[in-house]
């Protein structure tokens, strides 16, 4: 963030150019008095088994959470999810569509070679390259880099993308619209650089522990698949003098019981999830223990629009209508999560929607409804709807599911089938277009409506219901398009409320974060609503 916090974030809302501005580093900041612990080491649980450690081959948050340690970008954030300086100690732009970043002579790759401009370009050139497959392409043209669209499409080259490395230490991005806050967009993991020389010579076989070569405050030290994922300090990063952890551990731990008495029998830091039926047990119990914070990430059920009977309006609002959300937010989930009847999370910074109509009535009037939408694209009793309905292998989710499915057997009579698939299976089978109805989640890539409604965007990577209207990417046309915050908010508005009337999801609950945290971890963050996660940023107090 730039120095003057205040007067940054009004120039931002303003969708004013800023000036040149120069920034503090941000490392492991132990208040005085703080005793460290001796073993300065951190075991995090991390839901499941990554993907892949390669940064443009990704699109999950267990991925992200490794990343981030072994990967820097231009930008990190700090506890709060303000902008700090990363490989970039500062950037400037005069008219929010060319942005020059500085980078620090001082950043190196895990193997000595030097941080610069260059690695930046053929890492944004690899996202967007189509023989690059990557599921976040579409990321590059949601900041308007220019060319980004044509070249995901095939129609130009990678070399004509709007990045340029001026010199070593001086990195040039031009975008095709003004986008006040593409400063914040390079925290993605999408973004974050890989090494030409090492991805080039080596393949896939790059991101193995043998070969991996990262520019971040940790290496990689050891990955058994489906066990572990150990971190060991880097000594090339640039602020390590900074870093006090030595060692990160990451468990793919699928079960959040299993996770949950881990981290009671003191194997487990900080898990990635809570078991949602013991909630209230662990509040009571184990008060210091429980973190709730706010958190920009929505669960919601997507419908496979190109497959019939999910192309018909009627049955997709049926269905979405037949849900109770109280029921599910309050009981099922129960940690403080909200009722969604809306795609962006309501925090989200600069949000203004109109509650859909079907939001107002009482559960007992959306089923009524419900029964007559169905009846109109002609299921019932005599001709019973049943389908697939998809997730990823949690017990949290296996729950949520178990209760809907339950909720449109009792009002609808319609079957709904289960099938859980572990991660990368799941992943697959949603990128192919293998499903009926799929649960997902989202969570902001940074602080602004677009990070979720782009996404439904006809054509972009991780549309998966496959919507597609005019209408819709009209509304996000005018939003990049607004000359001003109200004319911004009023085109989210529209678009929201677009989704409200086609229904290619259901949204369920904006989520809260809950997990459990060891007392003695210090500078875990609390305030940071994207729950970005910087392992260099903590540490163990002592006992």
């Amino acid at each position: 963030m730039y120095k003057n916090k205040i007067t940054q974030a009004l120039l931002l809302s303003a969708g004013m150019a800023v000036a040149a501005t120069s920034f503090s580093t941000l490392a492991a900041d132990v208040p005085a008095g703080v005793k460290l612990a001796a073993k300065q080491e951190l075991v995090r649980g991390n839901g499941t088994e990554v993907e892949s450690l390669d940064p443009q081959k990704v699109s999950g948050v267990p991925e992200s959470n490794v990343l981030r340690d072994l990967l820097e970008g231009l930008v990190n954030q700090d506890g709060n999810g303000a902008l700090v300086g990363g490989v970039a100690e500062s950037w400037e732009t005069e008219d929010n569509k060319t942005w020059i970043f500085h980078f620090r002579k001082d950043a190196k790759w895990s193997n000595g070679d030097p941080v610069v401009a260059e690695d930046f370009v053929y890492t944004w050139r690899r996202l967007a390259d189509p023989k690059t497959g990557s599921p976040y392409a579409s990321y590059l043209e949601m900041t308007t880099m220019a060319n980004a669209g044509d070249i995901i499409l095939g129609k130009k080259s990678p070399e004509t993308l709007g990045v340029e490395a001026v010199d070593k230490h001086t990195l040039k991005v031009t975008l095709d619209k003004p986008v006040p806050y593409f400063a914040s967009m390079t925290v993605h993991t999408s973004l974050k650089p890989v090494n030409k020389k090492v991805v080039e010579s080596l393949g896939d076989k790059w991101t193995s522990p043998a070969n991996y070569v990262g520019n971040g405050a940790y290496t990689l030290d050891k990955w058994v698949v489906n066990e572990r994922i150990v971190l060991a300090r880097s000594e090339t990063y640039w602020d390590n003098d900074k870093t006090v952890l030595n060692q990160v551990t990451y468990l793919p731990i699928e079960n959040q019981v299993a996770e949950m008495n881990r981290f009671l029998a003191g194997e487990v830091d900080v898990t990635y999830e809570m078991p949602n039926e013991h909630f209230k047990r662990l509040v009571k119990e184990y008060p210091e223990d429980v973190k709730v914070t706010p958190y920009l990430c929505s669960y919601y059920y997507e419908f496979n629009t190109t497959r019939a009977p999910f192309d018909n309006e009627d049955v997709r609002k049926a269905l979405s209508y037949a849900i109770d959300r109280d029921v599910i937010a309050k009981f099922i989930v129960g940690k403080g999560e909200t009722p969604a009847y809306n795609f962006t999370p309501l925090a989200t910074n600069g949000l203004d929607v109109e509650m859909p109509q079907y939001s107002e009535l009482s559960q007992k009037e959306r089923v009524a409804k419900a029964k007559e939408l169905l009846a109109k694209a002609g299921y019932g009793s005599d001709n019973p709807l049943k389908f697939d309905l998809l997730y990823n292998t949690s017990e949290n989710h296996k729950k949520v599911a178990v209760a809907i499915a339950s909720m449109w057997k009792k009002s609808l009579g319609v079957t709904a089938v289960l099938e859980n698939q572990e991660w990368k299976s799941y992943l697959d089978t949603k990128r192919q277009g293998d499903f009926d109805v799929s649960r997902a989640g989202w969570c902001g890539d940074y602080n602004e409506a677009s990070t979720f409604l782009a996404i439904l965007r006809d054509g972009h990577s991780q549309n998966y219901p496959k919507y597609s209207s005019k209408s819709y990417d009209a509304q996000l046309d005018k939003a990049l398009a607004a000359a001003s915050d109200a004319d911004r908010s009023a085109a989210y508005k529209g678009a929201e409320a677009l989704l409200a009337k086609d229904m290619p999801i259901m949204p369920i609950y904006h989520y809260v974060n809950a997990r459990l945290v060891n007392p003695k971890l210090g500078g875990y963050p609390e305030k940071n609503p994207e729950d970005n996660i910087f392992s260099k940023d903590m540490y163990i107090i002592a006992d």
